[in-house]
């Protein structure tokens, strides 16, 4: 459970810097005269597919198929509060989720490594490099990567909308990028969090007990899983994943390291908002 103001803190000057950060960002991905659509490839349905991550979710292939249109649909239908959705992203829908990123920045300062040693993100080691005694799968991949996956990031965004919306307090990033030496320093052996996952809880509220703490997390994952495509545990292969509640009883995590590896290309990893 998060205590204190320092978190919130944070967060209001984040929310402070947002807009003069995503007004100078991703100059790629702004508004079109041209829709994009079912059956539309390329590097702007790839950008769109990352952006809608967290309104059920595709993998980001550059390929606008029914996955896609249900991702702008849902879209349309929970933000643009639209009665008939298209799934045709239109101007209006550029307009939209342009004032969505803005009202809800990402403080990167939460997510940097805390081990005052990297730059934050790591130092880009153990590419190809894997847990002796594990299978080589991502889950055992020792690499750090350079910054944090846009998609998990995308996805954070719409999770604070979807449960702001079901009454649930606003949540606060706890934990970000974890290089190895922070992981020597506190005995650590996971991956998941060099540039793959972030964790976020919720501030304690007056009078609460753990159990109280842990079963709003129960009924947060179980929001997540509906609205944001989310699945709990590891076990499908490229879908965005919530730890269960054995592993974690009273925060959140989320990573994406059910991925392939094309999902995880160097490109999709960000290290500051004007790269979103």
């Amino acid at each position: 459970m998060a205590f204190g103001d320092k978190s919130l803190q944070r967060r209001d000057k984040s929310l402070q810097r947002g807009n003069k950060s995503l007004q100078r960002g991703n100059k790629s991905f702004q508004r079109r005269n041209k829709n994009i659509q079912r059956g539309d490839k390329g590097t702007d349905v790839v950008e769109l597919q990352l952006k809608l991550n967290g309104f059920r979710g595709t993998v980001w292939d550059g390929d606008f198929g029914p996955g896609s249109e249900l991702q702008v649909m849902a879209f349309q239908r929970e933000v643009m509060k639209t009665p008939s959705p298209s799934g045709i992203f239109d101007a209006n829908s550029f307009d939209a989720l342009h004032e969505f990123e803005i009202n809800n920045p990402i403080d990167f300062a939460s997510i940097r490594c805390p081990c005052g040693q990297c730059d934050g993100f790591g130092q880009g080691r153990f590419k190809n490099k894997y847990r002796a005694d594990k299978p080589k799968i991502e889950a055992y991949h020792r690499r750090e990567y350079p910054g944090v996956h846009k998609a998990i990031l995308y996805a954070f965004r719409a999770v604070c909308f979807h449960l702001k919306n079901h009454d649930f307090p606003l949540p606060i990033l706890t934990s970000g990028y974890r290089c190895w030496i922070h992981n020597e320093i506190k005995g650590r052996r996971s991956t998941n969090h060099m540039g793959k996952a972030i964790d976020i809880d919720f501030p304690a509220q007056p009078g609460e007990f753990k159990r109280d703490d842990a079963e709003r997390c129960d009924r947060a994952r179980d929001l997540l899983v509906d609205k944001a495509g989310f699945q709990i545990g590891w076990h499908g292969n490229n879908r965005k994943a919530l730890e269960p509640a054995s592993i974690a009883p009273t925060w959140l995590h989320m990573d994406v390291r059910c991925y392939s590896q094309k999902y995880l290309a160097d490109t999709f990893f960000v290290t500051d908002e004007s790269q979103l």
